[in-house]
Formats: structure tokens, C-alpha cells, sequence
């Protein structure tokens, strides 16, 4: 009989659970990739699905080999595919060059052999039969028992209790953050469960206000974006666009700011190429919050935080480094 299709778990935003119910929650890495569920019915095939349930088999040709690890043993594994950097981090640019190319075996087995991705797993749905109704300590012994450690697949271990300095670590490493998983939770196919918690660290710079993009619709006359840089080598380099985290009088207020500097003249060098941009003096400072950076320095998930009217220009965001 055919496995049966599973939506995977999804956790939900928040911080971690209180001290005094740390031990009964485990603490996993939170990896910057793509979720994918992983279908081994026991007869040499292998089926890989994303979170939207799309066939994405083609575009991993280094993980067909895990079939081989299972044999004849019917299993749906949980877990993300990542690409590694030379540091052996998690890098979304790199995946991004893998993504996408489920229908192109010749492209995606070029690329493969360039950037191979690495999958970690966290979790088995089914195992030779349904295990969505055990706690998670249970599945996660049967995914363990399993062995599946390889050059293109992992399982990493869990952390139970220990929540704050589990934390720390991902912080101290440079990782995107932490997933807390209550130790009797079920497995709930497409919830976003509480019974999952994820944080994601954010860091916070301070950067200079170049231009804008106008709103649409309830935002016509406001601006829909602001177009962001950062002083590098003695020029303001553009590192991004933030659209969200104003309030409704923030965002008024901050068109204001944007009519009185306006100008003719692009700030940034290079002039990034930005549809329907408008220019502004480079005089307003903000602070935004971001994930991370890619590799050419822009501002991956920016959102708003505050102006910063007790910065001059001048003083704002130290310069980025050039190889950035």
C-alpha cells in the first residue's frame, strides 16, 4: 500500500517555555533551509515532498541514496535540507542555487556536484506504521535507532532542558535559532502547534535612509518600502528594503521625513535597481532587525524598528567590510 501523505508540523513564533518547565521541553537547532518530508515505501523508491506537498525528488539527486539505508522498511522522515558554507553553517544563498529545479535532473546533478546539500533529519511521522500519536520522546528514539548518519544526511541530537543556554549557543555561533519541542507532543500534520516553539535570533544596525518606494492601495501617498544602505569605503552601498514595523502614525510620520529630503540624485553607489524608486538625502537614520545577511551583504527578513533622530548621519552603522 501507498505511504500516506503527511503536511508537516509546523511550530509557532514565541520564546522559551519558563524555567520551572525547562525539562520538559527538548531543544533542537533551528537550520536556515527547506523543510522537505522524506517518502521511503520499502521498494527501492524514494519521494521527496516540500511543505507546499510539491514533488522536489529532482532536485537532490545526492539524497536518493538514502533509500538504501532503510531497505525494505516503509518510513516518512521529517527533517530540512540545508547548504553548508565553508564554515559549515547553514547558508539559504547557496540552497537557493539547488531550489527550483525538480524538473531539470541534468542541471540539478550539475549543481549537486558543486554545492551538495545535507539533510537534516528530526523527526519520523511513520515507521511501518503511523506514529503521529506518540510523544515526541518516542518518535524521536524510533528516528535515533534508525542510524541515518551520512555524508548527505544527518540526525542531530536533542537537547532536553537546558532551554537559556541552548539559546545562547545558537546566538554565540552565528546560527538562525532554537526550536522548542514540548517532550509529550504529538505529531499534528499542518498545524502550527504551540507544543513547537520557534525563535529565531535577529540582530539590530543602525542604517541611513536613501529612498523609497510608494505604497499601494490604503498605502497610496505612503511609503510602501524604505530603500536602506550603509557606508562602506567612503559611499553609502543599498543593503536592502524594510516594509514593515510601522504603525499606522509612524509610517504618516515617516513620509513626512521622506517629502522634505527628497532629491533628484541617487545616494547609493552602485544604484541598486529598484522599480518606481524615489531618492531622499541620506540624513535619516533608523534602526532595523534582520535574520541574517547573504553573502553579498544584504539584509535577509528587515523589518523597522525605530528612527534614530539621536544619530547624525555620519555617526550611523559602522562601515561594512568590503568583501562583503
Amino acid at each position: 500500500m501507498p505511504l500516506p501523505h503527511i503536511a508537516p508540523m509546523l511550530a509557532t513564533p514565541g520564546i522559551l517555555p519558563p524555567a520551572g518547565q525547562d525539562t520538559r521541553w527538548a531543544y533542537e537547532t533551528k537550520q536556515d533551509g527547506q523543510r522537505v518530508l522524506v517518502y521511503l515505501p520499502g521498494d527501492g523508491s524514494v519521494l521527496l515532498r516540500a511543505r507546499s506537498g510539491a514533488d522536489i525528488t529532482g532536485a537532490y539527486p545526492e539524497l536518493l541514496p538514502l533509500v538504501r539505508e532503510l531497505g525494505s522498511t516503509r518510513a516518512i522522515l521529517d527533517g530540512e535540507v540545508l547548504a553548508l558554507d565553508e564554515q559549515g553553517r547553514a547558508d539559504f544563498q547557496l540552497l537557493q542555487n539547488r531550489m527550483g529545479l525538480a524538473g531539470s535532473p541534468a542541471l540539478a546533478a550539475h549543481r549537486a556536484a558543486n554545492t551538495p546539500v545535507h539533510l537534516v533529519l528530526f523527526d519520523v511521522p511513520h515507521l511501518n506504521r503511523p506514529l503521529l500519536g506518540l510523544p515526541y520522546t518516542d518518535r524521536r528514539a524510533e528516528l535515533e535507532r534508525l542510524g541515518l548518519n551520512g555524508s548527505n544526511w544527518s540526525t542531530p541530537g536533542a537537547l532536553t532542558g537546558h532551554g537559556a543556554e541552548a539559546l545562547r549557543a545558537t546566538r554565540e555561533h552565528g546560527l538562525e535559532g532554537l526550536v522548542c519541542k514540548r517532550l509529550d507532543s504529538v505529531y499534528e500534520p499542518g498545524v502550527r502547534s504551540r507544543a513547537w516553539i520557534k525563535i529565531r535570533n535577529l540582530r539590530s544596525e543602525d542604517v541611513l535612509v536613501g529612498g523609497w518606494v510608494p505604497g499601494k492601495g490604503r498605502l497610496s501617498g505612503l511609503p510602501g518600502a524604505v530603500l536602506v544602505g550603509q557606508r562602506a569605503a567612503g559611499r553609502l552601498r543599498y543593503v536592502g528594503n524594510v516594509g514593515t514595523g510601522w504603525s499606522g502614525a509612524e509610517r504618516a510620520e515617516l513620509a513626512a521625513l521622506l517629502r522634505a529630503a527628497g532629491t533628484d540624485s541617487c545616494p547609493f553607489d552602485p544604484v541598486p535597481a529598484v522599480a518606481g524608486a524615489r531618492w531622499v538625502v541620506p540624513r535619516l537614520v533608523g534602526e532595523v532587525r534582520y535574520s541574517t545577511r547573504t553573502r553579498a551583504g544584504m539584509l535577509r527578513q528587515p523589518s523597522w524598528l525605530r528612527l534614530r533622530p539621536d544619530l547624525a548621519p555620519e555617526e550611523s552603522a559602522a562601515d561594512l567590510p568590503e568583501n562583503r
